[in-house]
């Protein structure tokens, strides 16, 4: 796990393009799946655009602090469907 803010979005900013599969806490003990591309990278927050298949929005944008408190767990796939993180 990452120490600081700096450090995971050090870590996010060489994967932008990059297919992934992330875990939110949606609240009321309700874990959501999503998966698509890390789209875009701000100093506060990271966009996700989604595969449309599987959500009803295109993007979505979580802080570094999610990732931190993990309230949100990202797992980078390579070409075959396979996690890396």
């Amino acid at each position: 796990m990452a120490k600081s803010l700096a450090e995971i979005k050090r870590g996010l900013e060489g994967q932008v393009g990059k297919r992934l599969r992330l875990k939110a806490n949606g609240g009321r003990r309700k874990t959501v799946e999503r998966s698509g591309v890390l789209a875009e990278i701000y100093p506060s927050v990271f966009i996700v655009e989604l595969d449309q298949d599987e959500n009803a929005f295109e993007r979505v944008s979580y802080s570094y602090a999610d990732v931190l408190t993990e309230t949100v767990e990202i797992s980078f796939l390579d070409d075959r469907n396979k996690s890396l993180l």
